[in-house]
């Protein structure tokens, strides 16, 4: 399923590791990724550091990640989506809102699967039910990963903030990212995962709920400071909870 390679030098200014208790208590897992964009990449470089396993995918074919493998390291390999799928204790879905229905359904059934879309009418085309609010972009995805645990995470956070605001358990200035899902177990396997890599966790309720964090809304982005200051600010659980309360529709 792809070559792996030796972790390459730590090039100077590169952000340090994260400290090992991170994952003292924590259990390995290997994690899946069906798209490799900015979020994808992001959590897959944290999870890396924390000590799990990834298995990168994207729609242009395996070896067009070898670059992205080799920065990774001996933990990072490339598949197919559907090898991805198969291979994730988790499996995390990165991709395009018109890409839901080429998903690889079959391998995803009964995996915890975490959804980190956003809608975009202005990339994605209009959508009937999500544009009426009949739907949130995770009901939506839903329909065609029936058989998914779904968890919505990592859809609220620039990447870069997403890369420089982790930190380790305890830590005062360590922030919290909201989820939302209808599965208790496969919210609790998230939290685990999302602890691990250096966040603590707001529930922010259903699967239905998770328009409170769509793009838009105050919990998207803004806590976390404007995409011009690439470090971010530190967001902890009361900052979330508050933003999550002031969403409207």
């Amino acid at each position: 399923m792809g070559a792996r390679s030796a972790r390459p030098a730590r090039r100077s200014g590169q952000r340090p590791l994260l400290p090992r208790q991170l994952t003292a208590r924590t259990r390995m897992t290997t994690v899946g990724f069906i798209g490799s964009g900015n979020i994808g990449t992001a959590v897959a470089r944290l999870a890396v550091e924390a000590g799990h396993e990834v298995v990168l995918s994207n729609s242009r074919g395996p070896e067009t990640l070898a670059d992205a493998v080799a920065e990774l390291g001996p933990r990072a390999s490339a598949a197919t989506s559907g090898e991805a799928a198969a291979a994730g204790d988790i499996v995390v879905v990165t991709v395009p809102v018109t890409a839901f229905p080429g998903l690889p359904a079959t391998p995803l059934a009964g995996k915890t699967v975490i959804d980190t879309c956003n809608y975009g009418p202005e990339r994605d085309g209009p959508i009937p039910e999500l544009d009426n609010k009949s739907l949130t972009s995770s009901e939506l995805l839903l329909r065609y990963i029936p058989d998914a645990m779904l968890v919505k995470a990592f859809n609220n956070i620039f990447h870069k903030h997403l890369l420089s605001l982790a930190r380790p358990v305890g830590a005062a200035d360590r922030s919290s990212l909201p989820i939302a899902g209808d599965f208790a177990p496969a919210k609790a396997v998230v939290t685990e995962f999302i602890e691990s890599i250096g966040y603590g966790v707001v529930d922010a309720g259903a699967l239905a709920d998770g328009w409170r964090q769509a793009t838009g809304t105050p919990v998207w982005g803004t806590p976390y400071g404007p995409f011009s200051n690439e470090q971010g600010r530190p967001a902890g659980e009361n900052a979330i909870r508050a933003a999550l309360a002031a969403a409207s529709r």
